[in-house]
């Protein structure tokens, strides 16, 4: 009689990295996936008007990249990115009175991607980074996969307490301060000049990175352009400035860019090297062309036209909208209106009668790297029309007054 052997029992596989499970989900993202029936007019999002693209000048941009020099569009290219396209982005920044060349600069794959960057090139596991509060909320994931104690700096309606930040500065020696000074994310608001040199001041004396988001800055839409922090004395050679074309040409492409010292972009672009060798380069070349032949200064203006109507929609209806006691920053430009609630509001809670109701919002609670207000909510004004937002405000007012 043949007797069989009991298979043997299979070991478990080896569990996820510690910071895989430590990092939560984008809760924006869950959102839109919540919410992306087309009857849902979702505030959520921070998709820029697809209807406002150029896709004409786009697509013109790709064909000629295509036809003229396909062998290399469609080749590997360098890890810092197209000279044409570096060349470009430098002589942008100069003629707004920062003076760049090609080689400060390094091509991202979105600006998201020059966060993890610099969080591989300048952040140990434990060590002390400051960001905003509230933040960005996928700057927060990336510093949590670096593994950084993230500490949250005071801010009030007009951004950065500089003599908190100095405090926090002597107190813990952090690596680096992150913020979005312009239009920020989630709040909106921008950060005046006197702000930006006390930053600088601070960094310069202390010991410090700044690491400068700018992804919003080209859409203002009254008031006086704020000069990049980059720019104020004792900040020039410890200010990481970063941007992106995703607001202004086209998310879809995925570019952005690094702009910093030059030892710190060469630690960036052993990081990309090991990331992703380099950002498409039909991309690259297309976007350069489209510069090359287009006005992009005036297809900015276009946009921003049309989404200071949008906000203005949005900021008409908010006081019906809201309840009684409620407050919101009115932003100068951007894609983001930042709300309060009366105490005793928890919006996380609120959302999914919301969600029924056909709207949407974030609640603000994940923006906070500290203790949360569960009381706010962001909304985006940019990817509905005036008739719409007006629309997701009456449904709003229901599912909060029902």
């Amino acid at each position: 009689m043949t007797v069989t052997e009991p298979a043997p029992t299979a070991a478990p596989t080896p569990p996820l990295a510690a910071r895989a499970a430590s990092v939560g989900g984008s809760p924006v993202r869950d959102i839109l996936a919540v919410t992306a029936r087309p009857e849902v007019i979702n505030f959520a999002g921070g998709l820029p008007a697809p209807g406002l693209f150029d896709k004409r000048g786009i697509a013109a941009a790709f064909q000629a990249a295509l036809t003229e020099q396909p062998e290399r569009a469609l080749q590997y290219a360098t890890t810092e990115g197209e000279p044409a396209l570096r060349t470009a982005i430098a002589q942008r920044f100069s003629a707004r009175g920062l003076a760049t060349s090609a080689d400060d600069l390094i091509v991202t794959t979105g600006s998201q991607q020059a966060l993890s960057l610099l969080a591989t090139a300048l952040i140990e596991p434990g060590e002390t980074i400051l960001v905003e509060n509230p933040c960005y909320l996928a700057a927060l994931q990336a510093f949590g996969f670096a593994g950084a104690h993230v500490v949250p700096v005071p801010c009030d309606e007009a951004g950065i307490d500089p003599d908190a930040l100095d405090d926090l500065v002597a107190l813990h020696r952090p690596k680096l301060l992150y913020t979005v000074p312009t239009f920020q994310n989630p709040t909106g608001r921008t950060l005046p000049a006197g702000r930006r040199a006390a930053i600088a001041d601070v960094a310069a004396r202390r010991g410090l990175w700044i690491v400068e988001d700018d992804p919003y800055g080209e859409l203002r839409f009254e008031g006086e352009r704020v000069p990049w922090i980059a720019s104020y004395p004792g900040a020039e050679d410890r200010t990481v400035l970063l941007g992106s074309f995703s607001k202004v040409m086209a998310p879809g492409m995925r570019l952005g860019w690094l702009r910093g010292p030059a030892a710190l972009l060469r630690a960036c672009v052993v990081a990309k090297q090991a990331a992703d060798l380099h950002t498409p380069t039909v991309n690259q070349l297309a976007a350069a062309r489209y510069l090359a032949d287009n006005d992009l200064d005036a297809h900015v203006a276009h946009v921003a036209g049309k989404y200071r109507e949008n906000r203005d929609a949005m900021l008409a209806g908010l006081g019906d909208a809201l309840p009684e006691g409620s407050t919101w920053l009115r932003p100068e430009g951007g894609t983001f209106v930042w709300a309060k609630l009366p105490d005793g509001y928890d919006t996380a809670a609120l959302l999914p009668e919301v969600v029924r109701h056909d709207v949407a919002y974030v609640p603000g609670t994940p923006f906070y790297a500290g203790e949360p207000d569960v009381a706010t909510l962001r909304m985006c004004f940019v990817t509905q029309s005036p008739d719409e937002i007006a629309e997701g405000l009456r449904r709003l007012r229901s599912a909060l007054r029902g």
